[in-house]
């Protein structure tokens, strides 16, 4: 309920805002939400079955391909050539889940050999590949 001034004038507009009947509205309201908040979260309780299994988790094979000083491709330790790296690397391709291809070049390997290994694995369709490196420092 709005208080009138004492003043006579009339005509005067009320300015002045009534805030008793919006704070019973907000605490009404806060009322209600408390009550209601917890029931939203009330869920059905269901025993669910219990089983005891184990992820299958196969593990991909990897391979070690390294290049040596002399631009000799190994792979796991055995020389092969170009063509025959080709073939292999597209049948490795081919396995589900792809092995996962871990370069090992010589220091003194030319940048282009390597760059030649790598963009024949790519070309093959394996993508997952790392380049293994010493950790020890430089000498």
């Amino acid at each position: 309920m709005a208080f009138a001034s004492l003043d006579t004038d009339d005509d005067a507009p009320l300015a002045e805002i009534n805030m008793i009947p919006l704070i019973d509205v907000m605490l009404v309201l806060l009322v209600i939400f408390m009550v209601t908040a917890p029931l939203l979260t009330h869920a059905v309780k269901v025993e669910l079955p219990r089983a005891s299994s184990a992820p299958n988790q196969t593990k991909a094979d990897h391979i070690q391909l390294a290049v040596d000083a002399a631009g000799q491709v190994l792979w796991n330790g055995e020389p092969v050539d170009d063509p025959v790296l080709g073939e292999r690397l597209a049948a490795a391709a081919r396995q589900s889940p792809q092995p996962e291809v871990q370069l090992r070049a010589d220091r003194s390997t030319p940048y282009a050999r390597v760059a030649q290994t790598l963009s024949t694995t790519a070309r093959a369709g394996l993508s997952r590949i790392g380049f293994v490196t010493d950790p020890s420092p430089p000498d």
